[in-house]
């Protein structure tokens, strides 16, 4: 699939998206972050601010700044705690008085083998973890949140990290991190569990959406399309893994080393540990298996 790469809005200027909505883009461009942070507004009198940012003041200014007469900030909801997403909403619920509103803390929705994994002592590796993040109110899946013009349903969707949540305001959805619209979703053990992560694109994938509100990137049009790109991408690597153990036996390091043939030195532990996730993911599925503890450095082999 073909990504826009053409988005590259102000930083800090709040733009209208539809009636009712309107995005600021926080000043953190990165090779992680893309432009920024997409921080939304949703509403014409009660505002949702979904995913307050990094903390930076003048993020937040620009957000204070962008309430118009009447309105005031009545949701803060934060759709999981990496720290380009969720360290602004205390500061912003302390000037606003609005409550914190997420699934849980940092560890919140990590899945059984992730927990395994992160108490052997693998660390997660990527955008960073907010380890002081703790909502006021915790949301359930299924769960809506309303204001006095707008209504969210919550849509628990772990795999980028276990607190991760989408956020349905009729067809539209915020997607944040798990459907983004510049590159494919991190999932990163212990952090990201890649069986959630497909779980919940085949759970996205089963319902009908008029556009994905990302939590980087511009809006995504072609709803199914796109979750039916990142299931093929991650189906495509998971072929390549099983054709590679097929050869022989390795280590996620051994095996990122053969299948990565042009990716640079620097960039091969981002590798590694996109193919730890899937050995972890097919390890469950009973496809392979490590010869003896399942572990970051195992040596796997194929079953099937």
């Amino acid at each position: 699939m073909q990504l826009p790469n053409d988005f590259n809005p102000p930083h800090g200027l709040a733009v209208e998206l539809q009636p009712g909505l309107r995005r600021i883009v926080a000043p953190n461009p990165s090779p992680m972050t893309f432009r920024g942070t997409n921080t939304y507004l949703l509403g014409e009198q009660d505002i949702a601010v979904i995913d307050p940012g990094p903390l930076d003041d003048a993020h937040m200014d620009a957000i204070l700044d962008a309430l118009q007469p009447g309105q005031k900030i009545s949701h803060i909801l934060v759709t999981h705690s990496h720290l380009d997403h969720s360290p602004l909403a205390a500061p912003l619920a302390a000037r606003t008085g609005a409550p914190v509103l997420a699934f849980g803390g940092p560890q919140a929705g990590r899945s059984e083998v992730m927990t395994m994994l992160a108490k052997q002592g693998l660390a997660g590796g990527g955008e960073g973890i907010d380890t002081d993040f703790r909502p006021d109110i915790e949301l359930a899946d299924g769960e809506t949140v309303e204001g006095s013009d707008w209504s969210l349903e919550v849509i628990h969707t772990p795999g980028h990290l276990g607190n991760h949540i989408a956020l349905a305001w009729g067809d539209t959805c915020f997607t944040a991190d798990h459907v983004m619209g510049w590159a494919s979703s991190l999932v990163s053990p212990p952090d990201g569990d890649l069986t959630d992560f497909m779980n919940a694109c085949h759970r996205l994938r089963a319902r009908k959406w008029s556009v994905f509100h990302a939590g980087h990137g511009a809006p995504i049009s072609d709803t199914s399309g796109r979750l039916d790109w990142l299931i093929q991408h991650r189906l495509g690597r998971e072929a390549q893994i099983l054709e590679a153990l097929g050869q022989a036996q390795g280590t996620a390091r051994q095996l990122a080393e053969r299948i990565y043939t042009d990716t640079p030195a620097a960039l091969l532990p981002a590798a590694e540990r996109n193919v730890f996730a899937h050995l972890v993911d097919l390890t469950g599925r009973s496809l392979v298996s490590p010869i003896g503890t399942l572990a970051s450095d195992a040596v796997f082999k194929r079953l099937a």
